[in-house]
């Protein structure tokens, strides 16, 4: 049966552990309407499926709470307590981190220099960022963070451009999952994988409610999101429009509910 309360409903049954909190987000571009009154509740260790067809406000919904867009009106609440979100530093700042489809990682750089770009140790430490890299600082953090996630297969010192796409991908959500304190949102993490390399991308995504985090899942692929998600919100044209539990065997339901027909 689906389960067609409004988030309002929903919240009020479980106010106690809710970790973030989007209420009535609008944003219009010109004459376009991106987001028309969205809302959704993220709980504490949940893994949230954010579905929708193409133009449904997915990615400007998750923009809005990675800091990329301001909305024009409604609130981001984090911990109960109102963000204001100017940059995806605010974000960061608040404990949400995010891997995007294009994954932000750069070719030319190991997978140490990627894990920790941007948040570099230097020495001597009173020269700060005019000080020299730590190279070996780098490749021992990336050591004990990819073996608590399970892939210390991928060394150090390989050089991203020429890993295959579930290594990348295993780099970039290890990234996000080694600086984010709350909150990590994952756009397509299995696009254009194979089987085996969404397989493990997959059991990375559910480990990591055991790590203190909630996760909000941007997906197209009804048999991953039944794998790991706990709650599926569903968006069409710029809101929410209805919710359900992710059990074995809703995939249909799911599609009717994203497709209008349920």
């Amino acid at each position: 049966m689906i389960a067609t309360a409004s988030l309002e409903t929903y919240g009020s049954e479980r106010t106690g552990d809710v970790v973030l909190s989007v209420r009535d987000a609008r944003k219009s571009y010109g004459f376009v309407t991106a987001l028309a009154g969205a809302s959704l509740d993220l709980h504490k260790g949940e893994v949230l499926a954010l579905l929708g067809d193409n133009g449904a406000g997915k990615s400007t919904l998750i923009k809005s709470i990675t800091g990329i867009v301001q909305i024009d009106s409604g609130d981001i609440v984090l911990d109960g307590k109102p963000l204001k979100l100017r940059s995806p530093a605010d974000a960061r700042s608040a404990g949400i981190e995010t891997v995007f489809q294009d994954l932000a990682v750069f070719d030319n750089l190991t997978v140490s220099d990627n894990f920790l770009i941007g948040r570099e140790t230097t020495w001597p430490r009173w020269m700060g960022p005019l000080g020299f890299i730590s190279t070996r600082g780098e490749r021992a953090s990336w050591t004990q963070h990819a073996g608590e996630l399970s892939v210390g297969h991928v060394a150090p010192d390989h050089e991203i451009g020429l890993m295959s796409g579930g290594q990348r991908q295993a780099v970039a959500v290890a990234r996000a999952v080694a600086f984010a304190r709350r909150v990590i949102i994952l756009d397509e993490p299995t696009a254009a994988l194979g089987v085996r390399e969404s397989d493990e991308i997959l059991e990375m995504v559910r480990a990591l409610p055991k790590r203190g985090l909630s996760v909000i899942i941007v997906s197209h692929n009804m048999d991953h999101v039944v794998r790991v998600a706990d709650r599926a919100v569903v968006m069409r044209r710029g809101r929410d429009v209805g919710q359900m539990d992710v059990r074995e065997g809703v995939q249909r339901e799911l599609v009717a509910m994203i497709m209008g027909a349920a």
